[in-house]
């Protein structure tokens, strides 16, 4: 029975969703019985109770009360200040490229190893979303935000006081775990307040900063430790953090349509305890992953990031020798380019990807989640690739001059813009219940390519060239592009399918009792 329309009170959930969950939900229900409750919290929806739900008609979300809660000035100010936050992990995942040999030397190490605590930043950013994602659906947007800021900033302290390397790796580490938490926390905010067919438009502005961040982060690291100490890098760092802090007290409301909390209150300790536990199981992140289409839709956003990483990374190394470049300065200016691309990207990637769904509404007569991919298609398949290929044998073979590679580096960026929206807003449209889960699970993947890249783009740029390893880099995003394309195609049916299969094994299990 698909769930009657409902409406809001502006300062909680949805009445009636609320009313239901009360009436209907056992308090630990099986994982099929929780999934199928957690729809019911959406407004106006004609969602089956299928946890990938199969949207059979056309959702816009305009007479939906919870996506009014908010004036639109309301709701622009919320995605600045999520922008704003977005920026501040993945800026602190490059800032310190620039100055890779005075850290270094300050350690007494090789640069491969402060590129390791790099990768290190970016592997514990790919473990932090299977904690942050459920505890952002259980307690809420604004104190989860507050509480990861506060975090970050005393981290960002930690790091530019490290006494030796291993303070410095271990500080890393703590700022990379709580910084992860803008970028799930904020896409879920994204989703909470603006309808379907909005939402795009609304990401590709909140993923400006997670883009932009890693583009001028060296750029800015190059200018301090051209004049200053790599330590200015994280004091700036921490100034940047404390001033997120502050945002998100006094203008980051709760946003969240329901929180999984009120369900536990009046209940005993132990059982809070138990049924905490099962919420916050990092393997429910990770058995999302069943559906196909959803580890396809990962491994394109995998791609996109293992390249921008991969190319971003070893530039001092990579440019500098090949231009003749002498400061950190100089090379830092190289990345200016991709992050041009990306601001450029923001003004049109998003409305790119608005603009297919509407295109597909109109065609099949209803809203298909799986419509939105076909946005980012030509970018991913064709134009990154080709980018990526012109880019690092241009620079293999010293040809094109300085202007070559800066143009391939702004066109990927203007590129990425048009596929990360497309991507992150599929993550919240295709299952809503469990948006901030099934963000959290794809920006995992995300970085744990993302460390891989940060690790060995350096050894393997030294072992093969610059133009092998983008040719590799290339390749990957050609495999995810088809992945994309079949997940476009076949996705609605891959979804259905294991939805069957959980069904028929729950009939089963209910048999056998």
């Amino acid at each position: 029975m698909a769930p009657t329309a409902t409406s809001s009170s502006p300062g909680g959930p949805p009445v009636q969703a609320a009313d239901a969950e009360k009436q209907f939900a056992p308090i630990v229900p099986s994982e099929s019985d929780e999934n199928n409750r957690l729809q019911l919290q959406h407004t106006a929806s004609g969602f089956s109770n299928h946890e990938l739900a199969n949207v059979s008609y056309v959702v816009t979300g305009d007479n939906d009360d919870v996506y009014k809660r908010f004036t639109e000035n309301k709701k622009l100010i919320i995605t600045v200040v999520l922008s704003y936050c977005s920026f501040l992990a993945p800026i602190s995942s490059t800032t310190v490229l620039s100055a890779v040999p005075e850290v270094a030397a300050t350690f007494h190490c090789d640069g491969s190893i402060i590129n390791l605590s790099n990768a290190m930043y970016m592997l514990f950013m790919g473990v932090s979303p299977c904690f942050y994602g459920p505890i952002g659906t259980i307690y809420g947007r604004k104190w989860v935000s507050v509480i990861s800021a506060t975090l970050f900033t005393a981290a960002s302290i930690g790091t530019a006081l490290a006494p030796n390397l291993a303070a410095f790796f271990i500080f890393r580490i703590l700022t990379a775990f709580q910084g992860t938490a803008f970028l799930i926390i904020g896409s879920s905010v994204i989703g909470d307040i603006y309808k379907p067919t909005e939402r795009g438009t609304a990401l590709g502005w909140f993923l400006s900063g997670t883009l932009i961040g890693p583009a001028l982060g060296p750029f800015i690291g190059g200018i301090i430790v051209t004049f200053r100490s790599w330590r200015d890098i994280f004091w700036l760092q921490t100034a940047l953090a404390g001033a997120a802090t502050i945002f998100v007290v006094f203008f980051q409301p709760e946003t969240i349509h329901y929180r999984r909390a009120d369900e536990l209150k009046n209940l005993a300790r132990s059982k809070k305890a138990h049924i905490l536990w099962q919420w916050l199981n990092p393997f429910r992140i990770i058995r999302l992953y069943r559906y196909p289409n959803l580890l396809t839709v990962a491994a394109a956003a995998s791609s996109l990031v293992w390249n921008m990483y991969s190319l971003l990374t070893p530039i001092r190394y990579v440019l500098n020798p090949r231009f003749e470049l002498t400061s950190p300065l100089q090379s830092g200016l190289f990345y200016i380019a991709p992050g041009a691309g990306y601001l450029v990207g923001t003004l049109v990637g998003g409305r790119w990807a608005d603009r297919t769904v509407k295109k597909y509404i109109k065609i099949r007569g209803e809203r298909v989640s799986e419509d939105r991919l076909r946005s980012c298609l030509p970018f991913i398949g064709i134009a990154i690739p080709v980018c990526m290929l012109v880019y690092g044998w241009s620079v293999e073979k010293r040809v094109g001059g300085v202007a070559l590679p800066v143009i391939m580096m702004f066109l990927q960026g203007v590129a990425q813009l048009f596929c990360f929206p497309s991507l992150n807003t599929y993550c919240l449209d295709v299952m809503q219940a469990r948006s901030a889960e099934v963000v959290a699970a794809n920006y995992a993947v995300r970085y744990l390519f993302a460390a891989a890249g940060s690790a060995v783009c350096l050894p393997a740029v030294r072992r093969i060239g610059v133009g092998w390893f983008s040719t590799i880099s290339a390749g990957f995003l050609v495999v995810a592009a088809l992945g994309t394309y079949a997940t476009a195609v076949h996705g609605r049916q891959w979804r259905d399918t294991v939805d069957a299969k959980k069904a028929a094994r729950k009939d089963g299990e209910n048999n056998q009792v």
